[in-house]
């Protein structure tokens, strides 16, 4: 049973990967065609453009951080430690990771990590 979810979760996390992946190349080639496009501009197309630039940093930042925590979620089912909470050891619930396939952590380790943010 385990070892069937395990499988369900790494194809779920190809695919997410596959997704970031194509999202990535997408907002590089849209990032490419706003800096060839700033010449012969004026001021307020080039911060128009400066905006557009930004939100697609932005947006590649988190979709880098994602793809990061989806490759270590992989490792992790490849050493036989998927599903298990890197802070406690104890399991996280299949629902949580069929939310989030990538979670580092169970719930409440997950919440008290919050609660120290605030």
């Amino acid at each position: 049973m385990e070892q069937d979810f395990n499988e369900k979760m790494k194809q779920k996390l190809l695919d997410m990967k596959k997704e970031l992946l194509v999202s990535l190349a997408a907002n590089d080639a849209d990032f490419r065609q706003i800096a060839e496009s700033m010449e012969a501009r004026d001021s307020i197309d080039i911060a128009a453009d400066d905006i557009d630039r930004k939100m697609l940093e932005t947006v590649g930042i988190k979709n880098y951080n994602q793809l990061k925590l989806i490759d270590s979620a992989l490792d992790r089912i490849q050493q036989n430690k998927y599903g298990l909470c890197v802070k406690c050891g104890k399991k996280i619930n299949p629902e949580r990771l069929e939310a989030i396939p990538y979670a580092l952590l169970c719930i409440n380790c997950k919440t008290e990590e919050e609660r120290k943010n605030r």
